[in-house]
């Protein structure tokens, strides 16, 4: 919910005179069209080589869901053994115990908590991740649903469904419709995500409070002020927006239990951009289901897919999209690449590097 504690640095590189050349494997080629790597970012990468390095660009299709948990091609078991460094959607259990020689793994994705196995956890190995890259297309989006919900766009959408003019649940009293510079937003995790939502809220005129593990590091910009952990329970009853944008670790799963729901004052709307197991899903359903909560804005879930039993998927008040927030077809390899390759860099020079993740504290 923090940034990292300072880089450390990167492994010294290799004596001069070294004549095996450095390995740098590339697993990018996800199935998923919008996160295969370009054809342009795997010339970027080739190009920007610093001298003495090899790079290995895998062909074989890679999955780009999760933070590590896939099975690894053929193809990549085969080129790392030889690599000193490994890009690609986390790290495979069993591409670490081949990689006999991996000093440095930089995962396209921001999430981390699939590939903190014990053995890299108490490894060397430095592990960055991409922790930022797409905090501007998840906090657009949650924005959006966000907004979806305040200006009552669910009524409307019934009313068109049905054909129905009716006016009343937008102008009657008791109507659900607010302005966002009427609301106060609880954003637990103030990072990159977070704070680009808090810039979001903030600049449109809400009240935002942020929940970091250290509140004395102070505000970032978007937030009025920060608070730990430790004092959610009592920010949650002036919560009229609840952003979960933290990390998925032992402190935050299962941080939204039925009764902090119940802390929320009545027309909440409850956002989560993290993980689906910060959230206890069946409460959160019942909560929707009476009327209790406002509304959701859910983009992960605690098992993916989402099954289609879930009451989640009938619930008007719940707005459901399939883990992709992160979605920006034009602007995530600028980003992403800008990112590796500033590190790649650093960790040629023996530098610190950027997005290091606290094995220990997981993330």
């Amino acid at each position: 919910m923090t940034a990292p504690a300072p880089a450390p640095r990167a492994p010294a590189p290799p004596q001069a005179g070294t004549r095996t050349p450095r390995l740098l494997v590339v697993d990018l080629a996800a199935t998923s069209r919008n996160w295969a790597l370009p054809p342009w970012g795997a010339e970027a990468i080739h190009d920007a080589a610093p001298p003495g390095w090899r790079v290995e660009i895998v062909r074989a299709p890679a999955t780009s869901d999760g933070d590590g948990g896939a099975t690894p091609s053929e193809e990549t078991m085969r080129l790392v053994p030889e690599a000193e460094a490994y890009f690609g959607f986390g790290l495979a259990r069993p591409v670490y115990f081949a990689a006999s020689r991996l000093r440095w793994v930089h995962s396209a994705a921001a999430g981390v908590a699939g590939l903190l196995f014990p053995e890299l956890v108490d490894s060397e190995v430095v592990l960055t991740n991409s922790a930022g890259v797409m905090a501007v297309p998840i906090a657009e989006h949650m924005l959006g649903g966000i907004l979806h919900f305040l200006r009552s766009f669910d009524r409307a959408i019934e009313q068109q469904r049905a054909g129905r003019w009716d006016k009343a649940p937008f102008v009657a009293e008791g109507a659900k419709v607010r302005e966002v510079g009427e609301c106060r937003a609880l954003i637990v995790g103030s990072g990159g995500i977070g704070g680009a939502i808090a810039e979001r809220l903030s600049a449109l005129g809400a009240s935002c409070v942020g929940v970091r593990r250290r509140p004395e590091l102070g505000a970032p910009k978007g937030f009025e002020r920060v608070v730990g952990l430790e004092a959610l329970d009592d920010e949650l009853a002036g919560a009229d927006i609840l952003v979960l944008a933290a990390p998925l670790t032992p402190a935050t799963e299962r941080l939204l239990t039925a009764a902090r729901l119940d802390r929320l004052p009545p027309d909440a709307i409850v956002v989560n951009v993290a993980r689906g197991a910060l959230v206890d899903e069946e409460a959160l359903a019942d909560r929707l289901a009476t009327g209790r909560l406002r509304g959701a804005v859910l983009d992960v879930f605690s098992r993916e897919p989402l099954a289609a039993s879930s009451r989640l998927w009938q619930l008007p008040q719940a707005l459901v999209t399939p883990h992709v927030a992160a979605v920006s077809p034009r602007r995530f390899w600028t980003r992403e690449l800008a990112l590796f390759l500033e590190n790649w860099r650093l960790y040629d020079a023996g530098e610190p590097l950027r997005n290091v993740v606290d094995k220990h504290a997981g993330y």
